[in-house]
Order: C-alpha cells, then structure tokens, then sequence
C-alpha cells in the first residue's frame, strides 16, 4: 500500500501548484478547480514522493506541488507500471494513461527548480471513479480484473424481459477497473449456470463472475444451487455483507439466498436481480472485493493493518 503525500492544484497551466489537503476528484475530468483538468488521457498527473525527495535533498527545499503534480505519492514508483494499470486512491479509481511527457522549454516550473522531473518521472492518469482525495489516503494499484457476467432469468433469455441488471453490473463494476471479458443472460436452469461459470473460471480465467437473478425462493431460482456446485472453496462472508447491509434497506433481504464461493483462482458472486438490489450490493462489495482478488492472485500481503 502507498499514500498520499500532497493533493495539489492551479490556477494556470505550466505554473507550480500548491497543497490543498483534500479535493474531489471528478470522473473522466481531474481535480476540481485545476487547471490540467478536463477530458482526456492526462486528467491528473502523478509523482513519487521518494524521487521528489531526492530532488530535494540535492537541490533544497522546494514545496509540495512544485513540479506541477496533483499527486505526491509515497510507496509506489508508478512508471515501473503500464499503461492501464488501475490505481485506487482514497474515495476515487483511476485508470494510468501515460509515463511522463514532453518537457515544455521556458516552463515556469523548470526556471524555478532548475529543472522538472515530471517528464522523466511522472505519470498521468484519467478518473474512472469520482470521489475526495485526501493527504492521507491509501493507495493500492493493480491490473484490470477480468469480469464474467451471468444473469439468470428465463424471460430474459427468450427476450420477453430486457435485462438491466446485467448491463448495470458491467458499467459499474468498470469504474473500479473491472474489464467485463463476457456477458451471458440465460434461463433459470441450474445445469447450464453451472456449465457458465466453469467455463468462465476455467477456461475465460475470469477473475471474478457476478452473476444477478434467481437468488430468491421460487423453486426456478436455482443460481445458489449452481454457485455452490461450482465452488473449489467457500467465502460466505461476501454475501454476508450484502444481506446483513441490505438488511438495513428492507426487511426482505434475509430472504436472499445468494452464495459467494471461490472455483480456483476465481471469485463468484451471486447479486440479487433487481437493478436497485444490485447497485446497492456492488456500493457494499467493490471497495472492498480487489484485495480478496488480489490476495486470492498472490499479488498482494495479507489483510493485517487494514
């Protein structure tokens, strides 16, 4: 995990920025009341607080901000990563676009500290995720995770109902740097859920499957019964956290019978099938869903100090 050192803004392009605490990140724009702000791959621009420190050590104090960064981020060099690596900082996600940029001659920033080190040592980045960002804040980076879809329903498969939940899930489920690498809708029948997420944890090697529907009481709802077939191991406490959250919401969410279980290296998931049920349950779940992943990968450290 690394943090935040600085959050940083301007009023003008090519000109120092100076240290606000805290500032909103918008989605698909940058920090409010920034002037590097807008649409675009370069919304927000990165430093490593252990390469400005050098600078600093050999050059004199120089202020947060001096370089023309928004973030000054302790723990991570982020140019040793690629383009597309997602990195989650405070309340907000964002998407890494690109590793340093042309150095503009006669900056501002370079005639003040003799030189920039952003060219050489920044990154930038687009918001997939608004949210505040604060000195402080943690920060955790990781590639995108590959994202199966399954919804249950056997109107919804014939074509009689339009299937919402689904196309929510994706949608959502990308502004955490979610990629969905396959999207299903199918009958309420337990063999051909069961046949899907094997194919997706076995063969797509989908990190996680979150499947919508056929959660409740009726005897065609029968996605529960496929999940827990399909697991290697258990890890109700999942959707624990979804019943006992949305329990908080309606009385009726006891009534969910929804499983979380692990096949291998993959998550499955089963979210409720109304499109309010599955936003909320996603609300509960994503922010806290990639370290499980990247635990269950072996790219991250145990849960200890979280």
């Amino acid at each position: 995990m690394g943090k935040v050192i600085a959050v940083c803004v301007s009023d003008k392009k090519g000109t120092a920025k100076t240290n606000v605490g805290s500032c909103l990140l918008i989605r698909d724009f940058g920090l409010e009341n920034d002037a590097h702000a807008g649409s675009g791959q370069r919304q927000v621009s990165l430093l490593p607080y252990e390469r400005f420190k050098e600078y600093a050590a050999e050059y004199g104090d120089i202020d947060h901000g001096a370089f023309g960064e928004n973030l000054l981020v302790e723990g991570y060099d982020l140019k040793t990563f690629t383009a597309g690596t997602i990195i989650e900082c405070g309340e907000a996600v964002m998407e890494e676009t690109q590793i340093g940029k042309e150095c503009h001659t006669g900056c501002d920033i370079a005639k003040r500290n003799g030189k920039c080190i952003m060219p050489a040592e920044g990154i930038f980045a687009r918001v997939l995720k608004g949210g505040m960002v604060r000195v402080g804040d943690r920060i955790s980076v990781h590639g995108k995770y590959r994202l199966g879809i399954i919804t249950s329903s056997d109107k919804g498969s014939t074509g009689e109902r339009r299937d919402e939940s689904g196309p929510l899930i994706r949608d959502t489920a990308a502004e955490w740097g979610y990629e969905t690498v396959s999207y299903t809708v199918l009958p309420d029948d337990e063999e051909s859920i069961y046949s899907e997420l094997v194919r997706l944890a076995d063969t797509v090697g989908c990190d996680v499957v979150l499947t919508t529907g056929g959660t409740g009481f009726s005897v065609r709802d029968v996605t529960p019964e496929a999940t827990i077939r399909a697991a290697t191991r258990n890890a109700p406490g999942i959707a624990e956290a979804i019943r006992a959250e949305s329990l908080k919401i309606t009385p009726r969410a006891m009534l969910s019978r929804g499983a979380s279980v692990i096949r291998n290296r993959c998550v499955i998931v089963n979210l409720p099938g109304s499109p309010k049920a599955v936003r909320e349950s996603l609300e509960i779940i994503l922010p806290s869903l990639s370290h499980g992943i990247d635990i269950l990968k072996g790219d991250s450290s145990e849960c200890g100090g979280k």
